[in-house]
């Protein structure tokens, strides 16, 4: 049996039953081999889990060797047959030795933890950097606003109405966040370019993350035009005048 990968790389053909090949050990050939299956493509390094190995399955009594593993798909819990599967293997030979009985579970998180662990932390300094950039964020915008306490006076001292100050805080407010934004996407895409080898399944540039990261500072500025120029609003007139 032959993957995918190895019917194109070694067979070059898709099409790769029926090819006879075989195999090589210290410059002395082995037998004729007859490619009777291609199997779908399988990942079989864990350093490099976006990447595809040519793979040749031979069956254990062509080549066999001390140990080997067996697989098998259950109906029930897997967890609750490990000591069937046990005693039907002793039944055959009761000098065969069982071990390291887990489930596909199991095994992948004992594979993958390094990957989980590393990923949790990666994601907990990404939280707290989206969570200070939004506070940063709220704040410059806040402060800025905040400077305007005495415009928005003169504003509404000259007939200007509430919502027509809010709308021209907000948008002025939101045109410099939108200009943040036009910059720093593209950058952001950029960078993700480093982290195409680290990912498996996920697109460097996955448009929920980029949507939500935008929206949630997006949302920062928001507040931080919305609140200050709120408070500046309710302010008599003549307090907001004598504003320093």
């Amino acid at each position: 049996m032959v993957n995918r990968q190895f019917a194109r790389d070694v067979l070059h053909t898709e099409n790769a039953v029926g090819k006879r090949l075989r195999i090589y050990k210290n410059d002395v050939p082995g037998p004729w081999l007859t490619v009777t299956g291609v199997t779908a493509n399988v990942s079989q390094r864990k350093e490099a889990r976006a990447t595809v190995d040519p793979v040749l399955y031979l069956p254990y009594r062509q080549e066999p060797g001390s140990s080997m593993t067996v697989v098998a798909r259950t109906k029930v819990a897997p967890a609750a047959l490990k000591e069937t599967f046990r005693r039907q293997v002793q039944s055959l030979d009761d000098a065969l030795p069982v071990y390291n009985l887990r489930t596909m579970d199991e095994e992948l998180e004992r594979a993958n933890w390094p990957y989980r662990v590393f990923g949790v932390l990666f994601a907990i300094f990404a939280g707290i950097a989206l969570l200070l950039a939004s506070v940063g964020l709220y704040a410059v915008i806040a402060h800025s606003v905040s400077q305007r306490t005495q415009e928005i006076g003169v504003r509404m001292a000259l007939g200007a109405t509430s919502s027509h100050v809010l709308r021209l805080v907000m948008s002025q407010g939101l045109a410099q966040m939108s200009i943040g934004l036009a910059i720093g996407v593209p950058g952001a895409l950029a960078v993700t370019k480093v982290l195409k080898s680290l990912l498996v399944d996920v697109s460097p540039t996955d448009p929920a993350t980029f949507l939500g990261v935008a929206a949630v500072l997006l949302l920062a500025a928001v507040f931080g035009c919305f609140i200050p120029a709120r408070r500046a609003m309710r302010v008599d007139p003549m307090e907001a005048l004598r504003h320093e």
